[in-house]
């Protein structure tokens, strides 16, 4: 009887151990849910609100589309590494605390490699042509200026110009720092 007893509990160790490892995974490398910290994308998505992002463009390393909304890692100034992938995920989050300093932002994608990007009199221009953002919340506040999105580079923007912290600041985001595109958002 003892021993059944004991090669039960090692059998719900184990399905928890391969339960959690599976969710690893899964949210490393395929689907990752997201919550928005801030304002920065209003009114597109709102601060505390909860999306689903699929990881399979940045495990495939694919550049994102015009328009696409992703999740970033703002240290732009470092490389990526597997280890930051592993670490970032919620299941890992359970056990260990995020790097200080440390901010993933939800941006959306203005520039890709080779682009042109302009702002002129609070309208932003890609190649010289002015964007058409019904998305934005409010006209921009900004001086005028000119970037050229550099090869395996994005430039991303957040929906609420006047408050979001992004390449105009941070600068162009690496390829391998773009970690989802966001495919939907999650009712509770």
């Amino acid at each position: 009887m003892k021993r059944s007893a004991t090669k039960e509990i090692w059998s719900w160790i184990s399905s928890i151990f391969l339960g959690l490892l599976l969710a690893a995974v899964v949210s490393v490398f395929i689907v990752q849910p997201y919550q928005v910290q801030g304002h920065s994308m209003d009114p597109t998505l709102y601060d505390q609100e909860h999306i689903i992002v699929s990881k399979l463009s940045h495990t495939f390393s694919r550049l994102p589309g015009y328009g696409d909304i992703v999740i970033i890692d703002s240290r732009t100034g470092r490389e990526r590494t597997l280890k930051d992938d592993l670490l970032e995920n919620g299941v890992m989050q359970l056990f260990v605390k995020p790097e200080e300093g440390h901010a993933l932002y939800i941006k959306r994608v203005i520039g890709k490699p080779g682009d042109t990007i302009e702002i002129k009199e609070g309208r932003v221009y890609r190649n010289g042509k002015e964007l058409k953002e019904t998305y934005i919340k409010e006209p921009m506040l900004a001086d005028n200026q000119t970037w050229t999105v550099p090869a395996k580079h994005v430039f991303v923007m957040g929906d609420n110009r006047n408050d979001s912290r992004d390449s105009r600041q941070i600068g162009f985001i690496p390829q391998d720092h773009v970690l989802g595109k966001k495919i939907s958002n999650i009712s509770w």
